[in-house]
């Protein structure tokens, strides 16, 4: 466990783009969305939302990207193997998740405190997100950095396997998987059931337990390729 506390603190070098860089967006979030208010005009007034919360994610998660396209060829240099690298990956991903859910929270709890900033903007308060207090809240901010993280460690590790021929694969392939299974649900008019299944779970199902299945999953297919990335 040591060694693996180590070779997180060298993932950790890349700290700006894992940890400052996404707490400043959070922190310029309440302006940029006045920004947004202020350009829409009228059409902003009432009790709305505003959806920045995406933006964070893929934020977070480019840093696990880096990561994996940079740290883990030094990593390897130093004698790290690859089992003790993924499972610094975890750990960092994780830690960051909690890191930035907690803030989160506490940015969700000044919206309620002010109003919605002033004006019934909903920015950490979505509607989608909302849970009944912060030990619930907080998972559901978590699981969905978690599952961003996972698809960038993913996308690193397709890099190293197979380089850039390999992500314009992955890409081409993962647009038309996504695009024949939107045909198929058509074709079946199965988007009314899918909508009803959805509907019917809880929102800490959709936002924790999902993106962690989601997360397990693509973990585990990047450290079968992991096991034979080369550098």
């Amino acid at each position: 466990m040591t060694r693996v506390r180590d070779v997180a603190r060298i993932q950790l070098v890349n700290w700006p783009a894992l940890l400052a860089y996404p707490l400043a967006f959070v922190a310029a979030m309440p302006l940029l969305g006045l920004g947004i208010d202020l350009s829409n005009g009228e059409a902003a007034t009432g009790p709305h939302e505003i959806y920045l919360l995406p933006a964070l994610w893929g934020m977070a998660a480019a840093g696990h990207l880096q990561s994996m396209t940079q740290v883990f060829p030094f990593a390897l240099g130093l004698g790290v193997t690859r089992r003790q690298f993924a499972a610094a990956t975890a750990l960092v991903v994780t830690a960051q998740a909690v890191v930035l859910g907690l803030v989160l929270v506490v940015f969700g709890a000044v919206e309620r405190a002010t109003g919605g900033w002033g004006r019934d903007a909903g920015l950490f308060g979505l509607g989608a997100l909302r849970q009944d207090g912060p030990l619930t809240q907080w998972p559901a901010y978590a699981g969905p950095i978690v599952a961003a993280s996972a698809v960038c460690v993913l996308a690193g590790v397709v890099f190293q396997r197979w380089r850039q021929s390999g992500m314009y694969l992955a890409v081409l392939g993962s647009a038309a998987v996504l695009g024949g299974f939107g045909a198929l649900v058509k074709a079946q008019r199965w988007w009314p059931s899918i909508g009803d299944f959805l509907g019917a779970q809880s929102s800490l199902t959709l936002f924790t337990a999902g993106p962690l299945a989601v997360a397990l999953v693509l973990g585990g297919v990047a450290w079968l390729l992991l096991r034979r990335a080369t550098v």
